[in-house]
Order: C-alpha cells, then sequence, then structure tokens
C-alpha cells in the first residue's frame, strides 16, 4: 500500500516507520522545507525522537504534492491547532485528476488528539469538512501510545475508531505488527473525545504532582476525571462504554501517570508556580490539552454538562486562579452520591 504520513512529530515519524516496516511504501511530510532537507541528510528528527533512525525507503518532503501523490491511504499526524489549514493545503490533491493512484477516494486516518478552538469540532470533522472524502472514509486511531515507547518496540495497543468497521478494520490490518496490537470500534466520537478530554485531566494531574500531592489524590482525580468525560460524551452521542476502554481509561491512566506526558508536565511546573506562557515558550512540542481545555470547557457550557475538573483547569490556565485554592474548592464542593449520573439521565 501507499501511504502518506502528513507531519513529522514523533507520532507522525514513528508511524511512517512502522508503516514501512510492515511493508509499505510510504511518504513522510514535514512542513519546514529546512528541517525536511536535515532530516533526509541525517535520516534522523532529533526535536522529536531523537536517536531513531529513519530508513533510506521513507521518503521525506515537504512538496505536499509529493507526499500524497499516488496514496492509497492518508495519515494526518499534525498538532489538532494546525489540522485545518494542512487539510485545506492538502485538498486539492485529492481530486480524481491530481494523481492519487486509488479507485476510490483514498482512505484517511486521523491520529490528533484535540478540540477545536473556534468550531469545538473534533478532528474526524475537521478532516471531512476540509477534504473531498465521504465521513465513514475517515478513521481515528487512538490510545495510551506514547511516541517514544512505540517506536522502541514497547508493546502497545490502540483503537481505530469509524462508522465504517470494513475501513476500521483496514486501519487495524495496516498498522498491526507484534509489537502494535490495534483493536476497532464503531463509535469514532467516544474514541476521539476520550482521546481529547484525557489530556485536559492530564494538566490537572501534572497540577497535583507539582503542588506536592500523592496516589491518593492522583487516584481520586483519573476516576472523577474519567466520570465527567463520560457525561459530555454521552451527552453528544458517545458510547459509555467506550470510555473503559483504551481511548478513555487506558489513555487516560498513561497520560497522567507518564513521564512522557507533555500535558502532565505543563501541568507539575504550573503547580511549582511557573506561569502558562513561560512553560510554553520552552516546549518544542504541543500540549494538546492547553487548547482542548477552552475546548472542552465550552463544550461542557454548551451541552450543559457539570464538569468541575475542567472547569477548574480551565480557571488555572486561563484565569490565574491559585491552584491550592482550586483544590480546595474542589474537596469542599456539595457533598453528593458517587454514582448520580446515568446514560438515562
Amino acid at each position: 500500500m501507499n501511504i502518506a504520513v502528513i507531519g513529522a512529530g514523533g507520532w507522525g515519524t514513528t508511524l511512517a516507520i512502522l508503516l514501512h516496516e510492515n511493508g509499505n511504501l510510504v511518504r513522510l511530510w514535514e512542513f519546514d522545507p529546512g528541517y525536511a532537507r536535515q532530516m533526509v541528510k541525517t535520516r534522523h528528527n532529533p526535536a522529536f525522537l531523537p536517536g531513531v533512525r529513519i530508513p533510506e525507503e521513507i521518503l521525506i518532503s515537504s512538496d505536499m504534492a509529493e507526499v500524497l501523490s499516488g496514496s492509497n491511504m492518508v495519515v494526518f499526524a499534525v498538532p489538532s491547532e494546525f489540522m485545518r489549514d494542512v487539510a485545506k493545503k492538502a485538498a486539492p490533491c485529492f481530486a480524481e485528476d491530481a494523481g492519487l493512484a486509488c479507485e476510490v477516494s483514498p482512505l484517511v486516518v486521523s491520529v490528533a488528539k484535540g478540540i477545536e478552538n473556534e468550531t469545538l469540532r473534533r478532528m474526524s470533522e475537521v478532516l471531512a469538512e476540509e477534504l473531498p472524502v465521504k465521513p465513514d472514509q475517515i478513521v481515528a486511531l487512538s490510545g495510551p501510545s506514547h511516541a517514544e515507547e512505540v517506536s522502541r518496540k514497547i508493546p502497545t495497543t490502540v483503537v481505530a475508531a469509524s462508522s465504517s468497521l470494513e475501513f476500521a478494520g483496514k486501519v487495524q490490518s495496516t498498522f498491526m505488527t507484534s509489537t502494535l496490537r490495534v483493536y476497532t470500534n464503531r463509535d469514532i466520537v467516544g474514541v476521539e473525545l476520550g482521546g481529547s478530554l484525557k489530556n485536559v485531566i492530564a494538566l490537572a494531574a501534572g497540577i497535583c504532582d507539582g503542588l506536592g500531592f500523592g496516589d491518593n489524590t492522583k487516584g481520586a482525580l483519573i476516576t472523577r476525571g474519567l466520570a465527567e468525560i463520560t457525561r459530555l460524551g454521552v451527552a453528544m452521542g458517545a458510547d459509555p462504554l467506550t470510555f473503559a476502554g483504551l481511548s478513555g481509561m487506558g489513555d487516560l491512566i498513561t497520560t497522567c501517570i507518564s513521564r512522557h506526558s507533555r500535558n502532565r508536565y505543563v501541568g507539575e511546573q504550573i503547580g511549582q508556580g511557573r506561569r502558562l506562557n513561560e512553560i510554553l515558550a520552552g516546549m518544542k512540542m504541543v500540549a494538546e490539552g492547553v487548547r482542548t481545555t477552552r475546548s472542552a470547557f465550552q463544550l461542557s457550557r454548551k451541552m450543559g454538562v457539570e464538569m468541575p475538573i475542567t472547569e477548574k483547569v480551565y480557571r488555572v490556565l486561563f484565569q490565574n486562579e491559585d491552584p491550592k485554592i482550586a483544590v480546595a474548592e474542589l474537596m469542599t464542593r456539595e457533598a453528593k452520591p458517587e454514582v448520580w449520573w446515568s446514560p438515562h439521565g
């Protein structure tokens, strides 16, 4: 299969290598021409995936048309804030006369975890709006999958979600290896929301780490965070069982405890007293949870869903609320049963 990977960050580069090792012809798009040339010359991606060699057979280019030419699967691995602009750039190459060697429009895979601030759209929705493909041809690939570990063949499991089980199964068979196990799911809404909203809770987990709290606090935070993610997801049409799976509980736990988690790191730095702008200015990689916090807070208001942890993260990040006060207010909220909500109201 001819596969284009759009986005040469750590995850995009890791997936390009994995897909190449699975016997596919792979092309990798890097937006910066100078950095693309460096990657071609050195066969490394030192900014995002240090220490991992990129096989010579993988074409690396900043020319979108060159990368997409002949593709029958396109993997979008760019941060959510850039997804719409990159999709618009790619869209002309999807035209029937643009040279894509496929009988139908190519299968599109989104591996980004975020919700667009301006429209509150999930990434598959953004791609469906900008690309000339049918919504069921878009598959979301998500789950607890740090590039640092997948690239080093550490056993990992993820889920491929689409309204079409046929296309989800195609992604499953294309990405599956002896160290990356892929499941399928028809609930693309739940899978995308779980992968996006867990980053907000990971920020909160990091804040707790920065404040010096312990395992009890982290366990409570993850559990109650999952409860509010599920409440919002079900209100938006997701299956509640999805949030007990890889893209929900699995990704949430991993991101809240991992040393690789950029979102947990940002929260930890805030808990230690640093300002958000200062933290982000010193990072090369994107902490998706920062922008997703804005979207999640807006969605909770729009859908009328109570999300107290998300609200506090929003106020700490963007309204300069003291993290210690935020935690105290969460702990002293009105007493209520643990299970006070169900999918039926």
